[in-house]
Order: structure tokens, then sequence, then C-alpha cells
């Protein structure tokens, strides 16, 4: 360890926000990155541990060495750093971005972790400033062919490892680009999309084949050896409601996918310019719908939330390393404090009604607040409806599991989860064919499905060297 003492001497000190006003006038990335004096000084904090939580379970999915790479980077020694990085982290750019650290709340140092999340951005974002990332051809081929189904996170980092172990790897994608929720189920001012590009651009120099606007195809995919579905979970969980037909009502990834697509072709997508906006749900995802209809000029926007508030510290039961179920404060809740002079969020609230006109357009909503019964259930409270004015309401209550087409089309059952988990826990479904990501998980972060890509095409490469 090169400074024992740098927790000590040094503050946690992590990127800043831009000002959130001045951030609502465009999609530009939220953070403002600090020079390499900084990141040193913040690598310097972490200690070496004998147990190093970081690395663990507990900690990073895809168990960085992160005492190692922090201590490189202490010393001036960036280029050996992001090697080490590199060693076991696919795509620290979109980690850096992306991902809510859970390295950093199994830190030592508990809440005062060390910054990896920013240290490991600013490194992967110096290799490609100084040409340190550069293609890599394998040497070798294996003569054996791959498809990947679904170029989200999980299926890019299969992808990426099939092919540096020498098989020929052709990514299928129904989209028009590849990155599946990276492109279009994240915000550009999260994750940029020419971040995005620039990693599918290597991966193409590198010998992946992507096939966008295309199906998976069983018949087509029989010429390959080895198949990974990696389709995710993205059949939305909606609203029990009246009315939920009614125009103004869309689910948040696909609204969040229009605004994307309308960004990158520079069109015009202030789609919820100057209308009342319910989002449900009070997720990450909620978080970027709040952060997007404010900077399409939005008249409000109500963060609706059925569950209660968490606690402002952890509670006795959900001790350290474990990750923190505290109330956590997100850039488009202190974008809305901004405009709106209040936190957007409502708990214990759920939709009860919409409201529509003639049209069977959304005119308004009634909401009702929900307490706990003793079973545990919530359960809305008589004499509490509201009428809130609403033309637009995003649901963003998460997902119950992948869409019904891919297992269909390969004669697949899902679990009672709506998952392509086999029994045993692996990522084999039979034969050739493996599951990864959230369509094996379920719903889950970016971090454990490239973790669980990685897995998968492990799986899948020790199959394709079992035969010859």
């Amino acid at each position: 360890m090169g400074k024992a003492t740098g927790f000590l001497e040094y503050a946690r000190k992590e990127n800043l926000f831009r000002d959130a006003r001045e951030r609502l006038s465009d999609y530009e990335d939220l953070h403002i990155p600090q020079g390499a004096e900084e990141r040193a000084c913040q690598a310097s904090r972490c200690m070496n541990c004998g147990v190093p939580f970081c690395q663990s379970a507990f900690g990073c999915p895809l168990h960085n060495l992160i005492p190692e790479w922090n201590d490189l980077l202490y010393r001036g020694l960036e280029k050996e750093a992001l090697e080490r990085l590199l060693e076991t982290a696919p795509f620290p750019e979109f980690t850096g971005r992306v991902c809510p650290a859970l390295c950093e709340k199994a830190c030592n140092l508990a809440d005062d972790g060390v910054t990896n999340r920013d240290n490991e951005l600013y490194l992967i974002e110096k290799g490609f400033e100084k040409g340190w990332i550069r293609r890599r051809v394998p040497t070798v081929r294996t003569g054996k062919q791959a498809a990947v189904i679904g170029s989200g996170p999980a299926g890019l980092a299969a992808a990426d490892l099939l092919n540096r172990m020498g098989h020929a790897v052709t990514v299928f994608e129904r989209a028009d680009r590849p990155g599946g929720l990276l492109m279009y189920g994240i915000p550009n001012m999260k994750l940029p999309k020419g971040i995005v590009e620039r990693r599918i651009r290597l991966m193409e120099e590198e010998g992946v084949v992507f096939r966008t606007g295309r199906e998976a195809d069983p018949e087509e995919l029989e010429a390959y050896d080895a198949v990974i579905l990696c389709g995710g979970s993205r059949k939305p969980r909606t609203l029990n409601a009246e009315h939920m037909d009614a125009e103004g009502i869309c689910f948040a990834v696909d609204y969040l996918t229009k605004t994307t697509k309308a960004l990158l072709r520079g069109e015009n997508c202030r789609f919820a310019e100057g209308r009342h906006v319910i989002v449900v749900g009070g997720g990450d995802t909620g978080n970027d719908c709040v952060g997007t209809v404010l900077r399409q000029g939005c008249a409000s926007v109500t963060q609706l939330e059925m569950m209660p508030a968490p606690p402002a510290i952890r509670t006795s039961g959900n001790p350290w390393p474990e990750w923190p179920r505290t109330l956590r404060t997100d850039y488009g809740q202190t974008e809305a404090v901004a405009v709106q002079g209040s936190d957007p969020r409502v708990y214990e609230t759920t939709v009860k009604r919409i409201l529509t006109d003639d049209q069977n357009k959304m005119t308004g909503a009634e909401i009702v607040k929900l307490r706990r019964t003793p079973a545990g259930k919530m359960e809305p409270v008589p004499g509490s409806e509201e009428i809130l004015p609403c033309e637009l309401m995003l649901i963003a209550a998460g997902f119950t599991g992948c869409e019904e087409k891919i297992p269909k089309q390969f004669g697949l059952a899902t679990d009672p989860r709506g998952r392509l988990m086999p029994e045993d826990g692996s990522h084999c479904l039979g034969g050739k064919l493996f599951s990864a990501g959230d369509m094996r998980t379920g719903q889950s972060l970016v971090v454990r499905a490239l973790a669980d890509g990685q897995a998968a095409a492990r799986e899948a490469h020790r199959f394709l060297c079992s035969w010859r």
C-alpha cells in the first residue's frame, strides 16, 4: 500500500455534478470529471485491507482487484492500474457511470468508502485518451461459431469474452443499434451514447459481428456451435387501475427509448413539454424518467412509490458490509427540487383510477394512500383518494420476467418468476443453448449482468472445447 494514512488525510470526494439548472438545458454528461491529482488522492484512501470486502460477494460482482489498481493509481502508474482493472472488468466506461458502486458501500470505511467508481472511470477514459486501449484480436481462432442473442450488458460481455477466447462471435440485436439497455434504456446524460458506440466499434475491430434489426431465428441459429440467449427481462409490470388503455400511458423503457432515438436522429424529443407527468416507481428507471421529463419542459412531475420511505440511516437489521437500504436522492429528484421547489416523491401511494376525456386521452389520475396490513401487504386507505392532473403517465414499476417470444421460439419453459434459469443454477439450458443476464436472473444491475454474461461465456467455452 502506497500511503498508509491516506484515508485519514483526505476526505471522500466524488466527481461533482454540474449545476442542476444548467444541466437541465441539455442531455450531456451529468458530472464534471476531476484531474489526476485529485484521483491519486482519492486512490490513496484505499487501505489495502486484510479482508477487502470491496471485491467480495458483498462488493463487486466482477471481483475487481480494487486495492491493487487503487495503489497503482495513487503511485502514478496509471497504465499499469488500467491493465489491472481490465483483468476483470470488461467495460469500465459503463460501470464507471451507471454502477451503484456496491464496492464502495462494502468498503471498510463504510459510508465514507473509497471512490472506486470515479477512479475506474478516470482510468478507462485516460486509457482511451492516451491510446492505451487498443483492439485485441485473437492470434488463434478455434473454428467454432457462437451466436449471442441480445446486445445488452450480458450479451456484450459474453460476446467480448468468447471472442477473446478465439471463437467467431455473431451478436443478433432486434433494435436498430447495438447496446440494448445501455443504448436505449439509460438516458444519454447518465450514459452518453457515444461511449456505447465507441465500445461497439472496438468490438467490431476485434472481430465481433453485429447484426441489427434481426430477431432470433432458431432455424438460422442451427448453423452455430453455441447460442447464448441474453434477451433481458423486458416484460413490464403494469398497474391494476381502470382505463389503463388510455392515450398518455407509457411504460418507462419505451418512453426512454423513444427519447434516445429522437435525440440520436437530431429530432424534437420534447414529448413531455407542457404536460403534468406522473412517474409510477421509485427506482433508478423512475428517477431517469423524472430527469428526462424535466429536460423536456414538463409542467410538473410527481413520482409515486407504493412502499414507505427508507430510513435515513442503516437499521440494526441491515449491517455493514451489506448494501445500505437507506434513503437516496438521485440526480432526477435533485433537479426536480431545483425546478419545483420540492421533492417529487410521494411514498405509500399508488394509482387507483385513470381519468380520461371522450377521446380516451388521459386528463388526470386518482391516487390513493397505502398502509401495511398485519400480514405485510399494502392496502388502500379508505378516504385518502386525491385527484392529480396528468396527461402523461410513465410506468416504471419493474419487470415480471423475459418476454414470451424467445422461450416459445426455442421450446423453453420459464420458471415462476418468468426467467430462463436452469434448475441446477447453471447457464446451460440444454445442448448448445445457454442463458445469461436478466433473462436468466431476473431484473438486476448492469454490473451483475456483465458478470453473468462472462460466466455464461465460460460455460459455453467449456462446451465448445469439449468436442472437436
